[in-house]
């Protein structure tokens, strides 16, 4: 994995090349700022930018949204001491792919910082659940696109339902579903491009907020 670091902390991007450089992992850059990152991102195509939001010249947010506009196959998640909800929310709207607290345990950083790597969404539970509950709020089916919908075959269907459970992992999909990983790489690629989103984290805000799964205590009749 190849991974750029975007912070406007010497001794943070410093202690954080360290460890990720412990476990093999390819620091091929760091970022003071936004901008920074913007601009490295492009140059190197890394797998992975690890994203603070508070820097200067360009914040975290603008930054992501500027790399998955033009790169939409780099992978941001963002890394940050802020645990204000609207953060996390429109950090997914941007494109993020996670966003992890700086005072994570290492080893649960690096098992979310792994399933990255699969195309898995990098939040904790409690994290998923404030995205669940924030994107279930507007009345279901409110704005959705009947073309969209429709367009989503049963398995689709059936995947997109265990990502709204919580079942996020291929593997686990996989387990669940019968067919190999390759297949559930597959229908979630299909899901991706027929909701027009970019990860797994917005797969699971759409279907939440235009109410095309069931969810506790949803009636969809």
């Amino acid at each position: 994995m190849r991974v750029v670091i975007a912070d406007d902390h010497p001794l943070f991007r410093d202690g954080l090349r360290a460890l990720l450089e412990a476990r093999g992992i390819d620091v091929v850059a760091e970022a003071k700022n936004g901008r920074e990152a913007v601009e490295q991102a492009k140059r190197l195509t890394p797998d992975v930018v690890l994203m603070d939001l508070d820097m200067p010249e360009l914040g975290g947010l603008d930054a992501t949204r500027l790399i998955k506009a033009d790169q939409p196959e780099v992978k941001v998640v963002i890394l940050t001491a802020s645990d204000d909800d609207a953060d996390l929310f429109e950090a997914i709207k941007s494109g993020a792919q996670g966003y992890l607290f700086k005072n994570l345990d290492s080893a649960e950083f690096f098992r979310l910082l792994d399933g990255v790597a699969e195309g898995e969404p990098a939040l904790t539970p409690a994290l998923a659940r404030k995205l669940l509950t924030e994107f279930a709020r507007p009345p279901a089916r409110a704005v959705v696109s009947t073309s969209e919908e429709n367009s989503l075959t049963e398995r689709e269907r059936e995947v997109l339902n265990l990502l709204v459970q919580g079942v996020t992992s291929n593997r686990e999909l996989a387990e669940r579903l019968v067919v190999t990983e390759n297949t559930v790489k597959y229908h979630l690629r299909n899901i991706l491009d027929k909701l027009h989103v970019q990860n797994r984290a917005q797969v699971v805000a759409y279907a939440v907020r235009h109410g095309m799964i069931d969810t506790p205590g949803q009636d969809r009749s």
